[in-house]
């Protein structure tokens, strides 16, 4: 379908060196964009642009570094999509049990690097009158879950600034929605899947196995595009049933 077409759209996915963001990043150029990407580690970067090809924008750094988005921006020009999906998770452990420095670096990233790419990109696309940004939020924003305390209340905070944003930018042509992952296979949550608690996540969804990062590619593709272009403020869950229950 036409709708689902991203030929000669700018997309630009934080977080893609590994993980959902790679995902994301190589489904949105299979659909037709042209795609920039960030992370804070460019040797992932560099094999990434290898696969998806020449016009791949390389944008090392991290979402948190003062000046960085807009410095990104100022690099891509014409944007259309900006996925905000850069992350990160604290050691898994009990709320009494979080540091200072613990709290406040999950939240500098997943929520503060969220707002300020989302700042940078937002203006752009205002300017040009069209844009859609597809925030990832997490299926701990709305369901509480042991020792993820930072995680979860960043992400909590993804969804509510993911709604201002929309009704703010709404009449400007900007469309904001977030993307709820439920448990994947990555990097990020190797360390949980991998221990004992694994089974016990696995025995918590319904459809009874941990995602494949690939079976987001359509949720993101609908969201970046006019197939979506009457959805915003919403937040997308793609988490094999978790919160259905």
């Amino acid at each position: 379908m036409k709708e689902f077409d991203l030929t000669g759209r700018t997309a630009w996915v934080t977080g893609a060196g590994k993980g959902l963001g790679r995902a994301m990043a190589t489904a949105l150029a299979a659909a037709g964009a042209q795609v920039a990407v960030t992370s804070r580690t460019e040797a992932d970067l560099t094999a990434l642009a290898a696969e998806l090809g020449d016009d791949t924008v390389v944008l090392p750094g991290s979402v948190d570094e003062p000046g960085f988005a807009e410095e990104c921006v100022e690099r891509i020009g014409k944007l259309d999509v900006l996925v905000n999906c850069a992350g990160i998770s604290p050691t898994f452990r009990r709320s009494e049990k979080v540091s200072e420095d613990d709290w406040h670096r999950v939240l500098r990233v997943n929520l503060d690097g969220t707002f300020f790419c989302a700042r940078a990109a937002g203006n752009r696309m205002l300017a040009q009158g069209s844009g859609s940004i597809v925030n990832v939020s997490s299926v701990h924003a709305t369901t509480g879950f042991d020792r993820i305390a930072a995680y979860a209340a960043s992400k909590g905070g993804v969804e509510a600034l993911t709604r201002v944003l929309a009704v703010e930018w709404a009449d400007r042509g900007v469309r904001v929605n977030s993307l709820a992952p439920g448990y994947f296979a990555t990097d990020l949550s190797h360390g949980l899947i991998s221990s004992s608690w694994g089974e016990v996540v696995r025995r918590a969804i319904p459809q009874g196995r941990i995602g494949d990062a690939s079976e987001l590619a359509g949720a993101v593709v609908f969201l970046a595009s006019d197939a979506s272009s009457y959805v915003t403020g919403s937040t997308l869950f793609v988490d094999g049933g978790w919160t259905a229950q």
